[in-house]
């Protein structure tokens, strides 16, 4: 389900949940305790996990993209600008540049959106290695033959379609180009009126400064943090549940032998040369 996007500042509404009850605890199980007591205890633990998982799928900081195949969901255009500004558009479809209020020390990799016309949604188009990028207002960005931007296309063609290239000598900046091999490229304002902002178009045919740009996203659209996420999700286990699977009680060596395991890859190995120790052990 697509959520609202939210920026730096907004207040966080709390939801309310029940736990269920199970008894989950990491440390050896105290079976003289009253039953109140543990199942208070493994309530508490349930939930923690819970919040966490909840915290980590509504993680609406933002990060820079790394490589073209991080880019998906809502991103932030950072052009190189002074000072820095982000490609934005309104509703009548109408591109232009907006100086970004939200950066730390005029640091392009720290900048995040303060207005929502500052945002677009990436999306890689299917069947090929194109993208396109939809306004706040649902219309697509558009270049047309003579490099002029719009965002007023309900539909996908060759003009709402764009490649992001790394750039070479510039680890995390892109260069985005258009089917017709041509670049957004950021221009000196040709209106009369003083401190005009920079112009944005698509019509230069050569990589420099001003169309290297950095792309800033939500993290938790980011693959590399998800992938980071689920595989400290699979490092979770209670030491209750590994002594369940050796099937007795474990030395805290061999927990964290086991835990270590987990996230090595190694875990059924490991676990079975404690299943033949234990029954050493047992007939010895």
């Amino acid at each position: 389900m697509v959520k609202p996007l939210s920026f730096k500042g907004d207040k966080k509404v709390k939801k309310r949940r029940r736990t269920t009850e199970t008894n989950d605890d990491d440390a050896p199980q105290d079976y003289h305790r009253p039953e109140k007591q543990l199942k208070a205890g493994s309530s508490k633990s349930a939930a923690a996990p819970n919040d966490e998982a909840e915290g980590e799928e509504h993680d609406d900081s933002w990060v820079s993209a790394d490589s073209p195949s991080d880019v998906s969901g809502p991103i932030m255009f950072v052009l190189p600008t002074e000072p820095p500004s982000a490609l934005a558009c309104d509703a009548t479809g109408k591109v232009f540049t907006l100086p970004i209020d939200n950066i730390v020390d005029g640091n392009p990799a720290t900048a995040e959106p303060h207005d929502v016309r500052q945002v677009w949604v990436a999306n890689k188009i299917v069947g090929t290695e194109n993208y396109r990028f939809k306004g706040h207002h649902g219309k697509y960005l558009s270049c047309d033959k003579i490099g002029a931007l719009t965002a007023s296309s309900d539909a996908i063609t060759p003009l709402e379609s764009f490649s992001i290239l790394p750039t070479f000598d510039t680890p995390g900046t892109f260069q985005i180009q258009t089917l017709r091999e041509t670049f957004l490229t950021v221009k000196a304002s040709k209106s009369s009126k003083a401190n005009a902002a920079p112009e944005v178009r698509g019509d230069t045919t050569e990589i420099s400064f001003d169309t290297t740009l950095r792309i800033r996203m939500q993290a938790r659209f980011k693959p590399r943090i998800k992938a980071s996420k689920e595989e400290k999700a699979r490092e979770k286990i209670s030491r209750r549940e590994l002594e369940e699977a050796v099937g007795r009680r474990l030395e805290e060596d061999e927990v964290k032998r086991l835990k270590r395991a987990r996230r090595e890859g190694d875990y059924h190995e490991v676990m079975l040369d404690l299943k033949v120790k234990g029954k050493h052990d047992k007939y010895g």
